[in-house]
């Protein structure tokens, strides 16, 4: 159902592609929009179990596609290394695919805004980190993406690497 990756020398193992998700903090959510045009937003998520979440508002053009169309990818750059010398960029990637829905359970809208929360304000005490959940709650909307399809790309370059490289690297000497 899913195309194998073409140049799968690249491909990064399943680990590293979530850990990609993890560590990251905003990615691009692509969903079929308006009159066939791609709709891609970026958005800030949590990825927990096998699943991202996304907060927003509770109606708008993505949601309207959401609600015709739930199959969605979501793109995550890990590293984007730009390396002028060789016209390259030395990059970490993750497009995962899957479905997305309108999360209706309390509960669950509650623990995913929690993550999200304590993802993006980890020092917060829980005490205020609750009251601005608690002042917001009401206004927003939690979408729920099953992850189907999870594939994950690096730059030729960082191929055998053990750790990503932090910045631009000097030029390789040509053999």
């Amino acid at each position: 159902m899913f195309r194998p990756m073409r140049r799968g020398k690249q491909l990064l193992p399943p680990e590293e592609s979530i850990q990609i998700l993890e560590q990251g903090t905003s990615g691009v959510l692509a969903v079929a929009g308006d009159a066939g045009y791609p709709y891609a937003v970026p958005l800030s998520y949590v990825y927990t179990e096998g699943k991202l979440y996304f907060h927003c508002a509770k109606s708008g053009h993505k949601l309207d596609a959401i609600r015709r169309n739930s199959k969605a990818s979501f793109c995550v750059i890990g590293q984007d290394a730009v390396v002028p010398l060789e016209y390259t960029t030395y990059f970490r990637s993750v497009i995962a695919f899957g479905q997305i829905r309108i999360v209706e359970d309390p509960a669950c809208v509650q623990r995913a805004i929690q993550q999200l929360a304590c993802k993006y304000a980890p020092a917060d005490s829980p005490e205020h980190r609750q009251q601005a959940i608690d002042r917001e709650l009401a206004a927003l909307c939690m979408l729920e993406m099953e992850i189907e399809h999870i594939t994950g790309k690096e730059a030729i370059e960082l191929v055998g690497r053990s750790a990503p490289v932090p910045g631009p690297l000097p030029p390789r000497k040509k053999e």
